[in-house]
């Protein structure tokens, strides 16, 4: 869905007074070192991951949600669907995307 889709969603699902977002920022990212073509086009997609996290943190302030950034744990988060599976107990099915977002909430 697009971020606007999610932010509709949000609105109408999970009340602010009962839900707190945990958001990936890659603003608290500091893992690009030196200049290679696959560096900079993750800086650059890195940016519109940026801008998303600032557009997240407004829209969050506006609607009065509890919000906490999360750093990005690049490779660490990164889980195959059987180790997902046996950390979290979750038998259904999933993507690498879905796992990455179910990894930064697991456990808190």
């Amino acid at each position: 869905m697009t971020i606007t889709q999610a932010m509709r969603k949000i609105l109408t699902a999970y009340p602010y007074q009962h839900t707190k977002l945990y958001i990936e920022d890659a603003r608290l990212w500091v893992g690009f070192h030196g200049k290679t073509k696959q560096s900079e086009a993750k800086r650059q997609g890195a940016g519109s991951v940026k801008r998303d996290a600032k557009i997240w943190e407004d829209w969050c302030k506006e609607h009065d949600y509890e919000v906490v950034f999360v750093k990005p744990r690049g490779k660490g988060l990164k889980k195959s669907a059987k180790d997902f599976k046996r950390i979290t107990g979750w038998a259904g099915r999933t993507n690498g995307h879905a796992r990455d977002a179910a990894m930064i909430v697991y456990g808190r």
